[in-house]
């Protein structure tokens, strides 16, 4: 089964076992000459089994096509620094057509907090990506872009966005945001970054996150998971 599709700029071209990464992956469809091809086997799929098996427990019993998906995902994730793209584990939302990225630990509540802006904002906020966003690093600036591996509540879109600012998000008895320097959020930053296995599209990605860095915004949110925390870190980081 063979399909193209558009992410972070480049069209991908897909060959896959299962239909079950094209019905995934219907909403980035898109024509055109490839500039990178995924093709996936048997092995890939048993190898992504094995990753998600916790120690003393089985492997998960999900299908051959749904980890078929996060297959193909990998191997994008694997191609993309090579050309201006890396993937950013966070949760992406647009406001009056500029991003912010609230990345953290799994677990500390980047999908609630992305919820809150929602919520208090309304139709003004669109979720881009709520797990997996692409982020470009170009001349012109860091753009972050919609994947449909989007995390379990499903929320994301196809579409690019200027991103403003990036926000890490950490629990806190009050609400309170400041700004860091970029030494001081990087190492939390590389902790959400994929880093890929090819040692030429690690050290692509550690530059891109260099110039990343560098462009946008750099938050720290101490927050309580209130509607509180949302206006703080809104109001912070839109000037």
């Amino acid at each position: 089964m063979r399909g193209t599709y558009g992410f972070a700029g480049m069209v991908v071209e897909v060959a896959s076992l299962h239909e079950d990464v094209h019905e995934l992956c219907r909403g980035y469809r898109c024509g055109g000459s490839p500039d990178l091809r995924v093709r996936t086997t048997q092995a890939d799929i048993d190898r992504e089994r094995e990753r998600a098996a916790r120690p003393g427990r089985p492997a998960p019993r999900a299908s051959d096509g749904h980890l078929e998906g996060l297959a193909v995902y990998r191997q994008i994730a694997e191609l993309m620094p090579a050309h201006g793209a890396f993937v950013l584990h966070g949760s992406a939302v647009a406001v009056d057509g500029v991003a912010y990225l609230f990345a953290a630990r799994s677990g500390t509540g980047k999908s609630t907090h992305a919820r809150l802006w929602r919520e208090m904002l309304g139709a003004r906020a669109v979720m881009v990506n709520d797990d997996k966003p692409l982020v470009r690093v170009g001349d012109g600036g860091v753009t972050v872009y919609g994947t449909p591996w989007d995390g379990k509540h499903r929320l994301s879109r196809n579409v690019a966005v200027p991103l403003r600012a990036v926000c890490l998000l950490a629990r806190a008895g009050e609400d309170h945001i400041e700004r860091v320097p970029a030494a001081r959020a990087y190492p939390a930053l590389l902790r959400q970054v994929y880093r890929p296995a090819d040692p030429a599209a690690l050290a692509a990605t550690l530059a891109l996150l260099d110039r990343l860095v560098e462009r946008v915004g750099l938050w720290r949110l101490g927050c309580t998971m209130g509607a509180g925390a949302a206006r703080v870190s809104y109001e912070a980081m839109r000037g």
